[in-house]
């Protein structure tokens, strides 16, 4: 049975910025679920290569920076998500 852990995309201006800028993604997860397990599930889904993963803890939410390998644009799993190019 295959556990989903990102929850949704978060998108706003300045994720927009950091999608095109630093090629970073960035998820809302449960706040239960480690590093490791954000970036294996990130690499199965989207089929790339994750570089890094950080996270920021918000009251009962938890962020998830997750950095792509530069092979591997994040503008492009963005598009495949439906989040819209700003301008």
């Amino acid at each position: 049975m295959k556990t989903v852990i990102l929850e949704k995309v978060k998108s706003t201006e300045k994720i927009v910025r950091q999608i095109e800028a630093d090629n970073i993604l960035v998820f809302v997860v449960d706040r239960a679920i480690n590093k490791a397990d954000i970036k294996k599930e990130v690499e199965e889904l989207f089929n790339v290569k994750v570089t890094k993963v950080r996270t920021h803890t918000l009251k009962n939410k938890k962020l998830a920076y997750v950095k792509l390998n530069a092979e591997y644009p994040a503008v492009d799993v963005a598009t495949k998500l439906g989040m819209k190019k700003n301008g």
